[in-house]
């Protein structure tokens, strides 16, 4: 096989892995709460869960692969060397990360990852600082917005029920947490899995004639929605445990508000093309829906250890990246 050729299949190969690592990583984002409040245990909330991840592309468009692919940094400086340093600094993260059971953000170590390698090459000249600016929000937006609508969702939940009978409630929450668990499934694979395909994608242009626009083929958008889906299969058990459980105790009405909301959360921005943490999202979901019954319901210091990997994950996946771009480059060129 022509070595060019071997190299390709390789680097596509390596960003699967990641697209696989990352529902991995991030099984806990759609299953922590059902499998919290005891709906499904969680052998079947993972199936689900990675049911609705593979068939999220029949729901979305393609704007997260294209932020991806061409908004953070200059398609014209993508080479080989510098999608191995990205991928390879985003999955050591990812893997560092789910050995402590932090559940960190994979979108943001692949942004961190491609903004490492890319200015290893060509120096900050190379960072689209719209695209970059736009992630970034995200970081702060997608937990508000997240808590905001879950915190809402509660309360007024919690006044139409008012006089129900308890048991009857919960029977109805328990139903319906398929349904908002599967919202949450959709946005979880329709928005992280895009960002492998725009991976793939910008690696495929980088090789086609000058003039080539950016398009994702069809069988990347099958084989990177594959991926994730049997990454959330597999789950991602330690990081469950911390998102269902350790930050606060749910209630199946609880359950269903997060989700909700962080599912609303992601559609949103999946269809505005921003590629945002599903891990910051539920997050602050989960935590909106625990500070609505008080404060203390929190464990604040659980929370607190996560927003500090939200923050660590950028700088510290472009520093890997960065290492791995030079390392690249002994076998690549």
């Amino acid at each position: 096989m022509d070595h060019a050729l071997l190299i390709l299949w390789f680097l596509i190969g390596v960003a699967l892995l990641f697209d696989f690592l990352n529902g991995l990583h991030d099984a806990a984002n759609s299953i922590a709460t059902i499998v919290a409040t005891r709906v499904l245990p969680p052998f079947y909330a993972v199936g689900w869960a990675a049911f609705f991840n593979f068939i999220a592309f029949l729901f979305f468009g393609l704007h997260v692969a294209d932020t991806i692919g061409r908004g953070i940094i200059d398609p014209a400086i993508i080479s080989d060397q510098v999608i191995f340093g990205a991928l390879m600094g985003a999955i050591s993260w990812n893997v560092i990360t789910w050995l402590w059971g932090i559940p960190s953000s994979s979108s943001h170590a692949l942004v961190g990852g491609l903004l490492g390698a890319g200015i290893a090459k060509a120096g900050t000249g190379a960072v689209v600082v719209a695209g970059v600016s736009k992630t970034v929000a995200a970081i702060f937006l997608s937990p508000a917005v997240g808590f905001a609508l879950a915190l809402l969702l509660v309360l007024i939940i919690s006044w139409l029920f008012v006089r129900a009978n308890p048991a009857f409630a919960d029977k109805v929450f328990r139903r319906l947490q398929f349904l908002s668990a599967s919202a949450y499934s959709l946005g979880h694979g329709g928005n992280d899995a895009q960002k492998t395909m725009g991976i793939i994608a910008v690696l495929l242009m980088s090789r086609a004639p000058a003039g080539t626009e950016f398009h994702v083929p069809f069988w990347v958008v099958i084989t990177c929605q594959a991926a994730i889906a049997l990454g959330t299969l597999f789950g991602g058990w330690r990081i469950v445990h911390t998102m269902g459980s350790r930050i606060t105790r749910l209630s199946p009405q609880q359950g269903f508000c997060a989700e909700t909301g962080g599912a609303i959360t992601l559609f949103l921005a999946t269809g505005l093309g921003i590629p945002v943490s599903t891990t910051h999202t539920i997050t602050g979901a989960i935590v909106g829906v625990g500070a609505a019954r008080r404060a203390s319901a929190v464990r604040w210091g659980v929370a607190r250890r996560i927003v500090t990997a939200w923050f660590v994950t950028m700088p510290a996946a472009a520093a890997i990246a960065a290492v791995f771009f030079w390392l690249g480059g002994m076998f690549l060129t």
